[in-house]
């Protein structure tokens, strides 16, 4: 009897812990159920196989920049934060406004417009602009003569941009007038567009450091409406030769050992007496576009040319080059 009832109970006390266990199991199916719902389940991107092809290509071309590495890093992490934003917003997750307005700091020819050209493209494949096309402008574009003229400028410029990138390059130069000047109205104007369309307009200021940073000094509530600054450093002889080198090659023109030689030795001392604003591959650019007219010169009277040498710069064809007047030739 009592073994029964010891076995009994035993038995009444094994049911209530199953039962029990099943109740727990049900519990946290259900809480499981309810979490399901709460939250939207994993999304694929919403850019397509197409888009990202596409975002690949501009990264390559990105990629295949000489130098920049700082500047090419930022642009990822702008691509990545871009991206994430998006899936964020997908699970209902507290997200930033995107504010991509940008400060470039850097002198001629250190690939400012082309990165900016290329970070447009990447975001209108982003969705983050309607179509992803630059706008170069500069004081004259924006600044009128007369009162009610800057305003009109300003708002032709930012309706050609609308969708875009707006890129006004020496940007500083619309407060250089003083008081009396209509570049402070050009810059109301421009903070004004940056407020109204906030989604469909990117502003990119362009120019060398100090004097945009004395600009940001003067103008104090232009600083952070500008939260991405990215700087352009100078090219060293390495990375200018490397640049000549492209040029050359997409040109279907090739230097001679002693011409690429010639052509560092003479970067280098230009690079030790550079001035302020040295034109980095503007330079370089010149040195080739002449080096392909003083080859042209030095063929022109052949009567028979072999494909090399209508190829070949030779150390001669840059050489005349560095030897003539640089007040005449290295302007930029």
């Amino acid at each position: 009897m009592k073994q029964t009832t010891r076995f009994g109970l035993t038995f009444t006390l094994e049911n209530n812990r199953l039962k029990e266990s099943r109740a727990k199991s049900e519990t946290a199916q259900d809480s499981a159920k309810a979490v399901t719902k709460s939250q939207p389940a994993p999304q694929e991107s919403d850019i397509s196989a197409a888009e990202q092809d596409n975002l690949s290509q501009l990264l390559g071309e990105l990629e295949h920049l000489v130098g920049l590495t700082k500047v090419k890093e930022l642009v990822r992490e702008i691509r990545a934060y871009v991206e994430i934003s998006r899936r964020r917003a997908q699970f209902n997750l507290k997200s930033d406004n995107l504010v991509l307005h940008m400060i470039f700091y850097g002198n001629p020819g250190t690939g400012k417009t082309t990165v900016a050209r290329i970070l447009g493209k990447m975001l209108a494949e982003l969705k983050v602009l309607p179509k992803g096309h630059l706008i170069e402008v500069e004081r004259a574009d924006l600044v009128g003569e007369f009162i009610g003229h800057t305003a009109q400028k300003c708002r032709e410029q930012i309706k050609k941009a609308m969708g875009g990138i707006l890129f006004i390059d020496e940007a500083y130069s619309l407060a250089r007038g003083g008081e009396k000047d209509f570049g402070k109205e050009a810059i109301d104007t421009l903070v004004k567009a940056m407020e109204d369309y906030k989604t469909e307009i990117i502003v990119i200021l362009a120019g060398y450091e100090k004097e945009m940073e004395r600009f940001l000094r003067t103008n104090p509530g232009l600083r952070s409406r500008f939260p991405i600054h990215l700087h352009f450093p100078d090219y060293n002889s390495e990375e200018l030769l490397e640049i000549a080198h492209l040029m050359v090659t997409e040109r279907q023109y090739q230097l001679s050992v002693g011409a690429a030689e010639y052509l560092r030795h003479y970067l280098e001392e230009q690079l030790e007496a550079k001035q302020a604003n040295f034109s980095n591959a503007r330079l370089v650019r010149n040195i080739v576009e002449k080096a392909i007219r003083r080859q042209a010169l030095r063929l022109v009277n052949r009567r028979l040319y072999s494909r090399d040498e209508l190829m070949l710069l030779r150390r001669e064809d840059v050489k005349q080059i560095a030897e003539e007047d640089e007040d005449n030739f290295w302007q930029t």
